[in-house]
């Protein structure tokens, strides 16, 4: 079982920046992938960028590479995302997510475990 808590979403203006941070209840090399998800009212969950922790190869969605940074410290278990240069469609709950086992991550777009969400909010 692995539990999730993120921290650092909030309301910002077009341009600016935010800092997601997810602590995971274990070891980050014990998963397959960490990332994070997001969802915008309406619309379906997309993902937003990945990790491997066992050697930090990383992966973006489209519309955000190149402005945002998804990092680990795996001294203290967390994974971040830094997001530059907010757009209002970046509007949505963002969600941190851990894969294990097989099948599951970034490739096969399936996680088995989920935070409970934080709001981002970007207003133009």
């Amino acid at each position: 079982q692995v539990h999730l808590v993120e921290s650092g979403g909030g309301s910002v203006q077009a341009g600016e920046s935010l800092t997601l941070s997810c602590k995971a209840s274990t070891d980050l090399r014990r998963t397959n992938s960490m990332g994070w998800r997001r969802q915008a009212p309406g619309k379906e969950r997309e993902g937003v960028a990945a990790v491997d922790p066992s050697d930090g190869t990383t992966s973006y969605a489209g519309s955000v590479k190149g402005r945002f940074t998804i990092s680990q410290d795996n001294a203290n278990n967390t994974i971040y995302l830094q997001m530059n240069d907010l757009k209002p469609d970046d509007t949505a709950m963002y969600y941190c997510v851990a894969a294990t086992g097989g099948n599951l991550g970034w490739i096969y777009n399936e996680y088995n475990y989920w935070g409970q969400g934080t709001q981002v909010t970007v207003s133009s």
